[in-house]
């Protein structure tokens, strides 16, 4: 396998921790600039929507440019967004900063996952994209607890400072070891938009989506449930989040597990269920740290479990268009992000309390559920063509 797959997933994780490490975070900021943690919140929930949006559209828009020189393009961009959010003396002006950080992450992923897969031979293919996805999911894990230490150390400035270093040496690497790479085609916006019209598709997509809003819904502000619930010191809430983060890694090898023992269907109905189960019970765990920790462990691996079986299954339904797919179920990944931290930025303000977060979440997983239920019921219209053609 090609070694520069290592430099991109070194990449990955420079640009991958930006998103995460502002939930551990939240606090310092809210008080440092002066506003409620709520609004704080605000910087997950924009984050993941501009993310969202950015990734299909900027691809679209640059489909000219030469990967190699957009990839460092966008690099560039991302360090000076970091470097903008150390230097930033307001509210909006961070606000500004995170908004470009998400444009160019959103770039940056999608041109490491591309140039990952055409730098290496087709049968290490796979391999190579998951090295893509072990640098974001290892920011996952190290990300948030690192930032709160950070943070009680030198102050939550300091935490994009050190981004803005780290995706500085991934820019100089890249420029010296990464090959040019010619403009690949791509596939319209509006054809990838045009595929989400077979319900089956569409529902499946928001299967994602609901799952997603209902986990953020809580951990957006775990920070504020950890201090609320248990008093907890930064050491503590840096070793639960470092919980969460290593049981959400190991969620993809359950999913996969799983999706090998029940078959896809099974295993994501098994795992949407679960997980709204899970997210009622999480209120009434605050009466025991070691009954809370348990738990986490099983919402940390159900909240990504669902990624592996939900996408062989988009692959099962839709194999002529799986590339979009994947893309867009990134997008609706984001887009419930953005949506559970909103939401739950809106409860939390109304109520003052982080502890009951998890039961509103429980009705997007339940949401989730019922469009799990829908797709999973039939023939997609890609199969029944291909069964006509038969």
């Amino acid at each position: 396998m090609n070694w520069r797959v290592y430099i991109l997933s070194i990449t990955a994780f420079a640009v991958g921790l930006v998103e995460l490490i502002v939930g551990g975070i939240l606090p310092s900021i809210a008080e440092d600039l002066n506003v409620s943690i709520a609004t704080a919140g605000q910087l997950i929930t924009v984050f993941a929507f501009i993310y969202a949006l950015s990734a299909p559209i900027l691809l679209s828009l640059t489909a000219k440019i030469e990967r190699k020189q957009l990839f460092i393009i966008a690099l560039v961009i991302f360090a000076l967004s970091n470097l903008m959010m150390y230097v930033s003396p307001t509210f909006t002006i961070v606000m500004i900063a995170r908004i470009v950080s998400a444009m160019s992450t959103a770039l940056v992923i999608v041109l490491s996952l591309t140039i990952a897969a055409k730098i290496v031979e087709p049968r290490y293919r796979a391999k190579a994209l998951s090295y893509v996805f072990i640098g974001v999911s290892s920011a996952l894990v190290i990300g948030v607890p690192l930032g709160i230490f950070i943070t009680e150390s030198f102050g939550w400035r300091s935490v994009f400072l050190g981004i803005a270093v780290l995706s500085a040496l991934s820019i100089i690497l890249n420029i010296i070891f990464l090959e040019r790479m010619p403009v690949a085609e791509i596939i319209p916006l509006k054809a990838q938009i045009k595929s989400l019209a077979d319900v089956k598709i569409l529902s499946a997509q928001f299967t994602t989506l609901f799952m997603l809003a209902g986990h953020y819904m809580l951990y957006a502000y775990l920070t504020a449930f950890l201090v609320e619930a248990f008093d907890m010191s930064a050491s503590w809430i840096s070793a639960c989040y470092l919980l969460f983060g290593v049981s959400s890694v190991s969620g993809n090898a359950l999913g996969s597990w799983l999706n090998g023992k029940l078959g896809t269907k099974k295993t994501i109905l098994f795992v949407v269920s679960a997980f709204a189960i899970v997210l009622l019970l999480i209120p009434f765990t605050i009466v025991s740290l070691p009954l809370f920790l348990i738990i986490t462990v099983f919402w940390g691996a159900l909240s990504w479990a669902l990624t592996p079986p939900l996408q062989a299954y988009l692959i099962q339904i839709a194999p002529k268009t799986s590339d979009v797919q994947q893309s867009l179920n990134t997008a609706a990944l984001q887009i419930g992000i953005s949506i559970g931290s909103a939401v739950g930025g809106v409860v939390f303000a109304f109520t003052s309390s982080a502890i009951y977060l998890s039961i509103f979440g429980a009705i997007f997983a339940l949401a989730a559920l019922g469009c799990a239920a829908i797709s999973l019921k039939g023939s997609s219209s890609a199969q029944v063509a291909e069964q006509h053609s038969n």
